[in-house]
């Protein structure tokens, strides 16, 4: 995935009202493509997509996976919305949230951005003498409305096994893992692989794992098992459909 560019527009323009024209929205959800078609119900979850600016470099690495973490449990601490899990690619970050209308929804991605900037850029700067400041996301992110039990079942399949589809999975720090540690997979208890075992793969001692929610609605917790199984080997393809 490449990170959004920004594109100088003309300063003026003549022949008439032009399309975008006008004040721009201000706000959590400014530029994001929330489907238009459907309202925003607390029934159903969100795929969120986050990208950071080129700049910021490699987000799988140690010190900005934990600024993840850290903004992880902000967003659980303040309650507007319940992340149910997180996955950290080299690019941008996948969520699956669910919140109980836009307001909350605003409120608590503006919250988790927030604090996730301010522990990466604190990060970025730890071994400079001044610490970074300014911007870590682009200015737009990704909510898709999931709908369907398929949709569900994909888009479990695709944020969980996201490293996969970039063969992550074969990189030194990972390579080890059936799951990615970069991401909230070891919370996710209903792998196939896990399947007749009464607990989850137990965490290792020196792995801090970020925090997440038990799904409360419905596809997320029931719904996508009507669809199939997920297994830690499935490399996905498209999240949606």
């Amino acid at each position: 995935m490449r990170a959004s560019r920004h594109v100088q527009q003309q300063l003026f323009w003549h022949g008439g009202k032009r399309k975008g024209a006008g004040r721009k929205p201000k706000g959590a959800l400014t530029g994001t493509a929330l489907q238009r078609r459907k309202e925003l119900n607390a029934q159903y979850p969100l795929h969120i997509v986050l990208r950071v600016l080129p700049e910021i470099g490699n987000l799988r690495r140690p010190a900005l996976y934990q600024a993840i973490r850290e903004a992880s449990i902000a967003a659980a601490m303040r309650g507007r919305i319940r992340i149910i899990h997180i996955s950290v690619q080299a690019t941008h970050i996948h969520m699956l949230v669910e919140a109980e209308n836009k307001l909350a929804l605003a409120r608590g991605m503006q919250g988790f951005q927030i604090s996730a900037a301010r522990h990466i850029n604190t990060a970025l700067g730890a071994d400079k003498p001044h610490r970074r400041r300014g911007r870590v996301f682009a200015d737009r992110f990704r909510v898709v409305v999931i709908s369907s039990p398929t949709q569900a079942r994909n888009v479990l399949s695709y944020v969980l096994g996201n490293w996969r589809k970039y063969r992550e999975d074969r990189s030194r720090q990972a390579r080890t893992w059936l799951i990615d540690p970069f991401s909230s997979a070891i919370a996710f208890p209903d792998w196939q692989e896990r399947e007749g075992h009464d607990c989850m793969w137990k965490i290792p001692a020196s792995h801090d794992a970020l925090v997440v929610y038990r799904p409360r609605t419905w596809l997320l917790e029931k719904g996508w098992k009507l669809v199939g199984t997920i297994s830690v080997f499935d490399v996905p393809g498209r999240p949606f459909g």
